[in-house]
């Protein structure tokens, strides 16, 4: 849920998943329409799914052991398989998020990226202490190294940081109105409230144009995220 949303909007939808589904079998056997209406306002609504595909993986086979199995599951990249076995499983590996990243190209003077980041991060881990040194990087560049006025004159490692420009902000993500997301979004909200609906009660409900709409359901159809039914009406999965 952390992926690409901030923690004050994530906290209410994570409180009701949990008291919903507090175990990966929960979730597995649960419908996709159920998941995806629980989900709905939170956007990137395709986590969901692949959410509910890695919970399948693991009620199945089991938790993976390491960062490798982890990795291996629907939606999960390396910085949150990363994540999960450094703080659940005590592994001795860095969490590259973009809080590290911009901390440690600042402290070395260079844009760190990909297999640099990763070299670099490795050398940094105290040694038995993973957990400890990532969950310091992560606090520091989110309250105080932050990527527009940090705040230098507070920060511990201010003595050895090269300083803040060398730091290079990411592209910025396109502009949300009128994009494809928020078409997606809101035809999934409208499929939550009416269930199963036509592509002209879409278009109505969610006040898009037609030509909106289709190319929303279309993206999303071929995600496995609605099924259309032979008379041309369209559902959540499971639904």
């Amino acid at each position: 849920m952390l992926q690409q949303t901030q923690a004050a909007r994530v906290v209410p939808f994570f409180e009701r998943f949990m008291a919903r589904y507090p175990t990966p079998a929960a979730i597995a056997q649960a419908p996709a329409a159920e998941v995806l209406a629980l989900w709905s306002g939170l956007g990137y609504n395709r986590r969901a799914i692949r959410l509910q595909e890695a919970a399948r993986r693991i009620a199945g086979n089991g938790w993976p052991p390491d960062t490798a199995g982890l990795q291996a599951l629907p939606g999960i990249g390396p910085y949150t398989a990363a994540a999960v076995a450094c703080f659940a499983y005590g592994e001795q590996v860095p969490t590259t998020d973009t809080n590290l990243r911009r901390v440690l190209s600042r402290w070395l003077g260079r844009p760190l990226r990909g297999p640099e980041l990763a070299e670099v991060a490795r050398g940094e881990l105290p040694s038995g202490r993973a957990a400890d040194w990532n969950q310091a990087l992560m606090d520091l560049g989110a309250g105080i190294c932050r990527p527009v006025e940090p705040s230098c004159g507070e920060c511990p490692v201010e003595d050895w940081c090269a300083g803040p420009e060398t730091y290079v902000a990411p592209p910025s993500q396109g502009r949300f109105r009128g994009s494809r997301r928020e078409a997606r979004g809101a035809v999934v909200r409208g499929l939550v409230a009416r269930g199963a609906s036509t592509l002209t009660e879409l278009s109505a409900t969610t006040d898009l144009d037609k030509r909106q709409v289709s190319t929303a359901l279309k993206t999303l159809s071929d995600e496995g995220m609605v099924e259309e039914s032979a008379d041309g009406v369209f559902r959540l999965p499971g639904s």
